[in-house]
């Protein structure tokens, strides 16, 4: 019985009717375009700073936009970002079930920091608020946010939440289901193999039957 209710969840397909394995090879792809363009900027920056300096002026408060140390530590994450994709599209392509591990681990940790998110919007209104004062005074369409009803926003950020959630966990899901089923694939080649193997083993040679029918003749016949 819990067998068959786990299995309601199991999928070989998903969106636009693609396979699970096709479509986590799409997202491992993906992933590692957006974590490269990241990187990219990362490193410009680095290499640039006057181009993404943002002084404490044009923020309107008294800490810096970024650092060296804080943009090292982006990019040492874009970096584990990139390889984590390239292990999970790989793992994918070359049915590899292990190299897709890191990547499912890292839709599990971002979902729950996302959920962690949106219960202290729940629980915590009043930190939207506080929020959006901390913005820059030329932050885009500041004054028009804040002028919304403070319940009417939290309403929107929640669903716009629930909705960024309900994504996320149905890519975790496809992700999942790409695992269970190279995972099942693998373990049902090995036992095609071994029950062929024992076969082989178990069944005499051909020769052995000839041989010794040749070696032990019939009694010959007596006559009454």
């Amino acid at each position: 019985m819990q067998s068959s209710a786990w299995t309601r969840f199991y999928s070989n397909s998903c969106c636009l009717c693609c396979h699970v394995r096709t479509g986590t090879i799409i997202l491992g792809v993906w992933y590692l375009i957006i974590n490269s363009v990241v990187l990219l900027i990362l490193l410009s920056a680095l290499t640039d700073p006057d181009q993404y300096h943002l002084t404490s002026a044009e923020l309107g408060g008294e800490f810096e936009f970024m650092d060296d140390a804080n943009m090292c530590i982006a990019t040492a994450i874009s970096l584990l970002m990139i390889l984590i994709c390239a292990m999970a599209t790989y793992g994918a392509y070359k049915q590899h079930a292990a190299w897709i591990i890191p990547f499912f681990c890292y839709q599990i940790f971002d979902f729950a920091l996302n959920t962690l998110v949106a219960i202290s919007v729940l629980v915590y209104p009043s930190t939207i608020q506080d929020y959006l004062r901390q913005l820059p005074t030329n932050f885009p369409y500041k004054e028009e946010i804040m002028s919304v009803n403070p319940t009417c926003l939290v309403v929107i950020i929640l669903l716009f939440i629930s909705i960024i959630l309900a994504f996320k966990g149905y890519l975790i899901s496809c992700v999942w289901n790409c695992y269970r089923y190279i995972n099942g694939r693998n373990n049902s080649d090995v036992l095609v193999y071994i029950t062929t193997n024992d076969t082989a083993v178990l069944l005499p040679p051909y020769d052995d039957p000839v041989n010794g029918a040749a070696k032990d003749p019939p009694p010959p016949y007596v006559s009454a």
